[in-house]
């Protein structure tokens, strides 16, 4: 899948997030990367942030949280096109639960991990 497509792909993605939950996101940006860090050369899906669970009246002002998604290692594993989707979905919802303060062990126990 192109760079293009991949990013196209995101935006379905965050379509299908309902808007309800979409409005409650607060100062986020969500980004596409080809790459992950080298030390971690499988991460999918990265949250750079301060969650929502964790501000306070004082937070303000801050650049916003990132949300990137990586398309290599997403491309990589996926064996086709529906299942590079499905799991461009699962990671969109995965790094936007991380923002409202839900860890990887509750993203997995609930199938989003």
């Amino acid at each position: 899948m192109s760079r293009e497509d991949f990013e196209i792909a995101v935006g379905d993605a965050l379509d299908l997030v309902p808007v309800a939950l979409m409005d409650q996101l607060d100062n986020v940006v969500f980004l596409v990367e080809d790459e992950p860090p080298p030390e971690d050369p499988e991460l999918l899906g990265v949250y750079d942030g301060v969650p929502l669970t964790e501000r306070d009246l004082t937070w303000g002002g801050h650049l916003p949280d990132r949300i990137t998604i990586f398309r290599g290692p997403l491309v990589r594993m996926c064996e086709d096109r529906d299942d590079l989707l499905d799991e461009i979905a699962v990671t969109v919802v995965h790094e936007i639960a991380h923002h409202f303060g839900i860890d990887d062990d509750t993203l997995h126990d609930l199938g989003w991990g």
